[in-house]
């Protein structure tokens, strides 16, 4: 089949995917906690997101590559009380500007 270059093969013509190898640097941002004896704020959740989506959103705009979910199970007495972690691996292609040099120092890649 001949490409009139109307239409096109919308896969090979994506440019927006990109090759794990084109991250530079690569930020772990946690969202919640499995953590029983240190329960999350709804102000603490509230400022994960905001770091989550000021790497989405923000330049350069990093872009979700992975992301880990830890779930906690613990027994309260007779009561189960259930937590979850998800931590967002999140590629850019350089280092934000904003990023603090003493933040999280193992999401840079050498």
């Amino acid at each position: 089949m001949q490409d009139d270059g109307a239409g096109g093969d919308a896969v090979s013509n994506n440019k927006t995917k990109s090759d794990i190898s084109e991250f530079k640097y690569i930020k772990a941002v946690s969202v919640g906690s499995i953590n029983p004896n240190v329960l999350l704020a709804d102000e603490g959740r509230d400022s994960q997101m905001e770091l989550l989506n000021k790497c989405l959103n923000d330049y350069p705009k990093g872009v979700i590559i992975g992301k880990d979910i830890a779930i906690g199970r613990y027994m309260l007495g007779e009561h189960e009380l259930t937590l979850q972690r998800t931590v967002y691996h999140v590629g850019f292609l350089r280092k934000p500007a904003w990023v603090d040099e003493g933040e999280n120092q193992q999401g840079h890649l050498r």
